[in-house]
């Protein structure tokens, strides 16, 4: 009873380390998009758009400056020299002052100024009108908020549409291991029954050969299948951002619910939910916003503003002066060079909006294009399934003739290789089907 108490413990210490790590194509999606080095800087250029926007909102407000300085002069900047003489002195008669008699003598003198100094300036100027540039470079930056978040939008698409073709490729190379380990599995049987008939003198060395050769190739095969399913699950972990992890276990299955028609929507109404379509959409307003503000730089320009002026000189007392002003800017001249930009500008609009015509038709010929690559996939998978019924019933026949007698190795052999065709190109053609209804549906904005 202590023996098996210690075989129990050791087996509940031991079994979380073989424990195997399963994934649903939900979880791998979200992993993928909580990892993805696009996916993250998406988000940080959405962030530097909403900042960029936060700044241009800034404008609206007053612009606030200051100036300070002080100095000190080797001499004095500004010297004043007055020359000596006498002065008359006034005896209290008006009458006297041009024939005084009596005089002060003044000696010759000159007085410095602005030997050191203080001074301080503050402004502020708030825009009255602009030309509209500020208005209109608002709009611009949060139209760069959009654009980032389409961009954002457009990156995640990319991620999934990604992971869910490396999620199918992994589960279809296991699924092909598994058709090749049954069809091994077959071999080995076979090989047993005709080694004993052998021994027995039932078949010759030439159809035992036959079966060891196959089963080589089989081997071989299984070994390539393997080697690429450990490099797809490597790929498939790097991905989505987890170590790689030879035990890991994808739960969800090839199997195709319902035909692709469930999935079809309007092409020209679907077409409005594209990121793609939405970025043209803003490539021409951008190109509206740049006239807009190309303009408003040969419009008049308007602001009021104060001022407060602090100064203090040598040993004079301190003043602070304070004053409103207000200017007007008026670019005369520019209108010669506007008339040539502003014709540049609106060419520029209309080379956005043929862009755009063109790439959206370019976008309804994807759509349907996807389209009519997931009908035929669909049309694929049930020919693969009707294909793999006739095999597993072909290789049924010739088994049960192969035992009665009745066919040779050789057509059990080729049964078994037709079997084995059919699982591979029935489960090639689901994942292509899965493949093509994620395409459809993000081609189609969903």
């Amino acid at each position: 009873m202590e023996k098996l108490s210690i075989v129990c413990l050791i087996w509940i210490c031991v079994c979380p380390a073989f424990a195997q790590r399963a994934l649903t194509l939900d979880e791998s999606k979200r992993l993928a998009l909580e990892n993805n080095a696009k996916v993250k800087n998406g988000v940080l250029e959405m962030e530097a758009s909403r900042q960029t926007s936060k700044a241009a909102f800034t404008r609206y407000f007053p612009s606030i400056s200051a100036t300070g300085a002080m100095f000190e002069a080797q001499k004095n900047l500004m010297e004043i020299a007055t020359q000596g003489g006498n002065l008359p002195v006034y005896d209290g008669n008006l009458a006297n002052l041009r024939t005084a008699t009596q005089f002060a003598y003044m000696p010759a003198a000159t007085m410095g100024l602005m030997k050191s100094g203080t001074f301080g300036v503050l402004t502020a100027v708030q825009p009255i009108f602009a030309g509209g540039r500020i208005w209109n470079g608002n709009r611009l930056a949060s139209l760069g908020e959009d654009v980032s978040e389409e961009k954002n939008r457009l990156a995640q698409n990319e991620v999934l549409l990604k992971t869910e073709e490396q999620y199918w490729m992994v589960v279809s190379l296991n699924e092909k291991t598994k058709t090749l380990q049954s069809y091994e599995d077959l071999l080995n049987s076979l090989l047993r029954q005709v080694e004993d008939a052998f021994k027995s003198g039932l078949v010759s060395r030439n159809d035992l050969l036959k079966v060891k050769v196959k089963r080589s190739e089989v081997l071989l095969n299984k070994s390539k299948v393997e080697n690429g399913r450990k490099l797809a699950t490597m790929a498939f972990c790097q991905h989505i951002g987890i170590p790689y992890d030879s035990t890991l276990a994808l739960v969800d299955s090839l199997g195709v619910d319902g035909s692709p028609e469930a999935f079809f929507v309007d092409h020209i109404g679907a077409l409005k939910n594209r990121s793609e379509f939405r970025l043209l959409q803003a490539s021409v307003r951008a190109e509206e916003l740049q006239s807009n503000m190309k303009l408003g730089e040969y419009l008049p320009q308007a602001g009021i503003g104060v001022t407060g002026l602090y100064m203090k000189l040598d040993e004079t007392q301190d003043r602070t002066i304070g004053m409103v002003f207000g200017t007007v800017s008026i670019p005369i001249s520019g209108w010669w060079e506007a008339s040539h930009t502003l014709q540049e500008r609106s060419i520029k609009e209309q080379m956005a909006q043929n862009t755009m015509k063109d790439n959206s038709e370019l976008l309804l010929l994807q759509m349907q294009k996807t389209w009519q690559d997931l009908t035929d996939a669909y049309k694929q998978v049930r020919l693969g399934e009707e294909a793999k019924l006739q095999a597993d019933e072909n290789l049924k026949v010739n088994r049960d003739c192969y035992s009665n007698g009745m066919s040779n190795l050789s057509d059990l052999l080729e049964a078994q290789a037709l079997q084995q065709q059919m699982n591979d190109q029935l489960t090639d053609a689901r994942a292509s089907y899965r493949s093509k209804q994620i395409v459809y549906l993000q081609v189609t904005g969903r």
